[in-house]
């Protein structure tokens, strides 16, 4: 027997992302039962459902704004359950908010550098270049504040904050929700530009055939509850699924 014959096969890697059964409620009343999701390091993956289904109650579970009652959430094989939102977000998550959530009385300049965060991977660091190179139109309203600022440019400077505490993985919760048609072109080329830089990504956005065109795979939650994923392809055959479960 060679050397190579008796090397021991290596560890399969965990999902970046897995949540395993998670349970969350409001009180007394259960929003989430049983999700079991999985995001691969890389990949891009969509959340899909009518309004009202748990997909913001899953983000919040996952970033610890909603307490996952029962079951896990792990990153790379690690459970985040017991982790506060910030220790989430330090360990490799970041979040773009529905609604975006900027700090009003904070510039553009001061928005991006109040959470950002030196990578703790190999590889370039997101750098307030990097996202004034991204998004030009936030480089010219540097010293705007962020309540001067429309919608789309908030949604860049979300996006842009989020980036500079250099995750993982990035949750965007409804994407391009409210924008002008120009602007959400612009954050899809983003999303596409982020993809193909190796970052993982979760987006929740009712634009299906964008997210059919990025995503490698989709989950569609009913009352809390997954009850179909799988790729692109397979969503694109079953038209009736996309009907009945998303209204399209």
């Amino acid at each position: 027997m060679n050397s190579e014959q008796a090397r021991p096969a290596a560890a399969p890697q965990p999902p970046l992302l897995q949540l395993n059964s998670v349970e969350t409620s409001y009180g007394d009343s259960k929003v989430l039962f049983g999700v079991n999701l999985e995001i691969e390091a890389g990949q891009c993956v969509a959340l899909l459902g009518r309004n009202g289904m748990g997909k913001s109650t899953t983000v919040k579970t996952i970033m610890g704004l909603q307490p996952c009652m029962q079951g896990h959430v792990k990153l790379r094989g690690s459970s985040l359950n017991r982790l506060r939102p910030h220790q989430i977000a330090h360990a490799g998550i970041g979040l773009v908010p529905e609604g975006r959530r900027v700090f009003p009385n904070l510039s553009v300049r001061e928005n991006l550098v109040a959470t950002a965060r030196q990578s703790g991977r190999a590889g370039p660091a997101w750098s307030l270049g990097d996202i004034y190179a991204l998004f030009p139109r936030l480089q010219e309203r540097e010293h705007h504040l962020g309540c001067n600022l429309s919608g789309g440019e908030q949604q860049m400077l979300a996006i842009g904050r989020a980036l500079m505490t250099n995750p993982e993985l990035l949750i965007l919760d409804e994407a391009t929700e409210g924008l002008a048609p120009i602007v959400r072109k612009d954050i899809w080329r983003c999303i596409v530009l982020l993809k193909s830089r190796g970052l993982a990504l979760l987006v929740i956005d009712k634009n299906l055939s964008a997210l059919m065109r990025v995503a490698d795979r989709h989950y569609i939650l009913e009352k809390g509850v997954v009850v179909w994923s799988g790729a692109s392809e397979e969503l694109h055959a079953n038209p009736d699924l996309v009907h009945h479960y998303i209204g399209m």
